[in-house]
């Protein structure tokens, strides 16, 4: 073949791969979906979004230019969680954000193929999320509370701060799948120290209120506020009617200490929501939720507000000041 000939023929291969280059080059790449499932609303999730929303950016993913969140709020109602599950499933997401345990238990009805990572789950094993913490299996990963295994230690503490305690309410949401087994280790641990537990149960703003007439009939002495993305949504309300009742009460995030509560005692979880992001990434990257051990928290925190101990008539031993992480005078 001539050197001219060689030439032509190099220019027509040009010619025909060009168009295909120049389309392939004008194609815009795909956006990753992430899906958001809280059974709270996002008022009342304020202090996660933002931590979560944190997260995403510090690995420069930027809502709206670079990735795209859709979120789903059940707004207190665990009813609609299932619902909300199915159209997060059908949206085509990438990977979904659970952000407690009754959303983590819709979504698993709903997709065995979409990863999903939560962000607040007390026992993802024993709740049947996953297999085992170090190598989960299956479309589950996420970060782990450790409030499933301090119940006991809630009612603990109250003994020390009220050292004449004899009966206890525990603010239960009958729609929580771990609540059940959280007020049977309060239940069991009041047994051995001579205390009487008495479940109240409320998943609206009215039985909340209306909680008080079943404390009252019990006699209680304080109350235990169990873990709940809804409980955490009426954070004021429920500390106003502790404070109202004059009512020692034991929570377990610093949020209702801050709000007004007595003391809590657990992790500062809004991190988790922070540090949910890097399952993320690692996701969109290409790695297998099943082959992401489980974060469990390590640090828990006790907080007393002295405001509220002296406005209801009770004083907190030295010793348990000196022992809290945090004090509010």
């Amino acid at each position: 073949m001539n050197e001219r000939r060689r030439i032509v023929l190099a220019f027509a291969a040009s010619a025909l791969v060009a168009p295909f280059v120049s389309f392939a080059q004008q194609q815009p790449a795909k956006i990753p979906r992430i899906g958001f499932l809280s059974p709270t609303s996002a008022s009342g999730s304020a202090l996660f979004l933002e931590q979560f929303q944190a997260g995403l950016r510090d690995l420069d993913y930027v809502a709206g230019k670079n990735v795209v969140v859709d979120y789903r709020w059940a707004d207190g109602n665990y009813e609609r969680l299932s619902e909300l599950a199915v159209q997060l499933a059908q949206s085509k997401a990438d990977v979904i954000v659970a952000a407690t345990s009754p959303a983590v238990q819709a979504l698993q009805k709903v997709t065995t193929a979409i990863p999903i990572v939560f962000a607040g789950v007390g026992d993802p094993v024993g709740g049947g999320f996953v297999a085992s913490l170090s190598h989960p299996g299956g479309n589950i990963t996420g970060l782990s509370n450790i409030g499933i295994d301090v119940s006991d230690k809630y009612l603990e503490l109250l003994r020390v701060a009220v050292p004449k305690l004899s009966r206890v309410a525990v603010l239960v949401n009958p729609g929580h799948p771990a609540h059940p087994a959280r007020l049977k280790k309060i239940e069991n641990t009041a047994k051995t120290i001579g205390i009487s537990v008495s479940p109240v149960r409320a998943g609206t703003a009215k039985q909340i209120d209306a909680a008080v007439g079943p404390m009252t009939q019990a006699r209680a002495g304080a109350l235990i506020v169990l873990p709940d993305p809804y409980f955490r949504a009426q954070v004021r309300q429920i500390a106003e009617l502790a404070m109202r009742n004059h009512l020692p009460t034991m929570f377990w995030s610093r949020e209702f200490p801050a709000a007004g509560g007595l003391m809590s005692y657990g992790q500062y979880d809004a991190e988790n929501f922070r540090r949910v992001a890097s399952y993320i990434d690692k996701i969109l990257k290409g790695a297998k939720a099943g082959d992401l051990p489980v974060q469990q928290a390590t640090k828990l925190e006790l907080v007393i507000n002295l405001k509220t101990a002296k406005a209801i008539g009770l004083t907190i031993p030295p010793e348990m000041v000196l022992r809290a992480d945090k004090v509010i005078e």
